[in-house]
């Protein structure tokens, strides 16, 4: 895969669903957040730009995820990969080192750069308790440009995703090239279906939403504490279910 893979899927989000849901999102406490196709590749291009201005990512950066399922995982994870990153899921022990840790746990003592990001749809910032030296994501995210021009390319053998465990259960799975990684971003053949992502299983949950998205279709996302009844069902127009 090439990051032209990752700028197609985005691309057909911004156009052909620039008005329509790309995302919404179910959080704790009776929270919903919607995204259209063009907010979400906003955000997209938003941290994309954070991340090389601010945190100079080039190809073959490491990148911690250490964030729960959530619409800003899912943002993170595309900006990552629009840049050239190896995302890596699993604690230090189990993956290895990494340049960056995006974290909503600064407190963990994390090497090298760390990046807070605060969950709350509409927190501005992460709070006063920020420990010195830790980059706010929300402080700095919005006064970077909604839009992104591509860059440097990563090599097809580079990792685009190292997970700590491996599965045959998915493609998502293990150590993933970003050569292995380009038929997911092919555009579904079948109808745009509206995908129930629930669940903690970060790889799997990709996988099926880039799935729906490369089929024109949206995403329900829910927090693994959050499960949503039949009126959610009927309301969103839940086509599919993938319980991870």
């Amino acid at each position: 895969m090439t990051m032209s893979a990752v700028g197609t899927l985005l691309s057909g989000l911004r156009t052909h669903q620039a008005t329509s849901p790309a995302l919404i999102w179910y959080g704790e406490g009776g929270e919903r957040i919607e995204l259209s196709g063009k907010v979400l590749d906003n955000w997209v291009a938003k941290t994309s730009n954070f991340l090389v201005d601010e945190l100079d990512a080039e190809p073959g950066l490491r990148l911690r995820l250490d964030l729960p399922v959530h619409w800003k995982t899912l943002v993170w994870v595309l900006a990552a990969w629009q840049t050239g990153c190896t995302v890596i899921l699993g604690s230090p022990n189990e993956s290895g080192p990494a340049d960056v840790t995006v974290t909503a746990a600064p407190e963990s003592g994390a090497a090298g750069t760390v990046v807070a990001v605060a969950l709350g749809a509409l927190e501005l910032a992460f709070g006063a308790d920020l420990p010195s030296g830790v980059v706010d994501y929300a402080a700095e995210v919005r006064s970077y440009a909604d839009t992104y021009l591509e860059g440097s390319q990563p090599d097809a053998g580079q990792p685009a995703l190292a997970a700590a465990a491996a599965t045959d259960a998915r493609r998502l799975s293990g150590t993933v090239s970003y050569g292995d990684l380009g038929d997911l971003f092919e555009p579904g053949g079948g109808n745009a279906e509206v995908l129930l992502a629930a669940g903690t299983d970060l790889p799997l949950i990709l996988e099926g939403a880039v799935a729906a998205w490369a089929s024109g279709g949206a995403v329900v996302l829910t927090a693994p504490s959050v499960k949503p009844d039949e009126r959610v069902l009927a309301s969103e127009r839940v086509t599919k279910r993938l319980e991870a």
